[in-house]
């Protein structure tokens, strides 16, 4: 295998094919600490790509209840006892990834789920761990349990992409989304069994493999993906993210990912260096947080839990609006966005204005009562 760098490990790691970045890459940061679980990110998804014949058990985005939840089931806990412990020596993973650890013959370590494990979408869905006895005071606290929100994490080294025999699937060159060319699939399903966060499914009707496409037709326009412009919650914030050395910070996920580092990776260990990134809950236990998002989570709850002036800001520009916000600024008033071609997009105050109207509108004729 080569050898190429992977940010999030914090050094070189082996890889089938060499370091190839896009021009700009598509990511998402989610506030998981705003997750309501209502599953509109899900449906709005099922009913834009996955409503047809051999689709039924297709759910590019989903979102799972963690610690006990996961789809396919157990998708996490299977890998992560492949992979056995890893440490990390501050911010520099110790350990192998799925690369590092491929059997002989492979180029990835991975495993294929069974029929009953794609059945199951909802299992454990709103099923806490813990028990009672030691009350609900934040910043952690038993019981508990918090949503996961799931799609590709339009990796930078995909698992799909190293795996495929068939070389049927790529990046796109522009926006980093990672795409399948299904006149080269065969079915072979190797991208299933590679992919570590089982994003890449097959579809049996039509023999081959079939997966999130970041909603590229809208990112052409400048609008953001269905999950992320469905969310109830306003918990998601699309946008573009550059290498730590080339970070930006008055674009939205440079400042969250490598400015304020409060936006974590999921699963950074498995070396794929996934695009999509997390705000971890505050209530969760900490050694399941690292776990999940890395050594960085106790500095990612305290900048959540104090944020600067900016970051104040930028967490009210989530979910304002469909189109895309490239660049932001935050004066001491409020919070403002521009999309790509430099139009203002979003204007967030950080005092919401009271208007009393007159009892009586001259203009329409009517009397008006101003409840307190």
């Amino acid at each position: 295998m080569l050898k190429v760098f992977n940010w999030q490990l914090g050094r070189d790691m082996e890889y089938p094919y060499e370091e190839s970045r896009p021009d700009r890459q598509f990511a998402i940061a989610f506030n998981i600490n705003r997750c309501i679980g209502c599953q509109t990110c899900t449906m709005a998804c099922k009913n834009t790509w996955t409503f047809s014949e051999g689709q039924e058990q297709m759910w590019w985005n989903n979102v799972e209840t963690k610690p006990y939840g996961g789809y396919p089931r157990h998708w996490d806990i299977k890998l992560l006892n492949m992979l056995g412990p890893g440490s990390w020596d501050g911010d520099k993973f110790e350990g192998e990834t799925i690369f590092e650890q491929a059997p002989d013959g492979e180029k990835v370590l991975g495993h294929m789920p069974s029929d009953d494990d794609w059945a199951y979408p909802n299992m454990y869905e709103d099923t806490p761990a813990g028990s009672l006895d030691h009350g609900t005071s934040l910043p952690a606290h038993d019981p508990w349990m918090f949503y996961l929100q799931r799609t590709c994490n339009q990796c930078t080294y995909p698992g799909c992409l190293g795996s495929c025999p068939r070389q049927a699937i790529y990046k796109r060159p522009e926006d980093g989304i990672v795409l399948v060319d299904q006149e080269r699939c065969r079915g072979y399903r190797k991208c299933v069994e590679g992919c570590p966060y089982k994003k890449a499914m097959y579809r049996p009707n039509e023999g081959v493999t079939e997966k999130c496409i970041g909603c590229f037709p809208r990112i052409e326009d400048g609008i953001g993906s269905r999950c992320v412009v469905a969310c109830v919650g306003k918990i998601r914030l699309q946008g573009w993210v550059n290498t730590p050395e080339n970070a930006d910070p008055n674009s939205p996920l440079d400042y969250l990912v490598h400015i304020a580092k409060v936006a974590l990776p999921l699963y950074p260990q498995f070396g794929t260096e996934p695009n999509l990134y997390y705000i971890p809950p505050r209530w969760a236990p900490r050694p399941f947080l690292k776990q999940l998002f890395g050594p960085g989570v106790e500095h990612a709850i305290e900048a959540y839990t104090n944020p600067d002036d900016k970051l104040f800001g930028l967490l009210r520009l989530f979910g304002v609006t469909q189109q895309i916000i490239t660049r932001f600024e935050v004066n001491d008033e409020e919070a403002i966005g521009w999309n790509e071609a430099g139009e203002e997009i979003a204007r967030m105050p950080f005092d919401e204005p009271i208007f009393v109207r007159d009892e009586i509108d001259v203009r329409f004729d009517v009397q008006r009562l101003n409840e307190p």
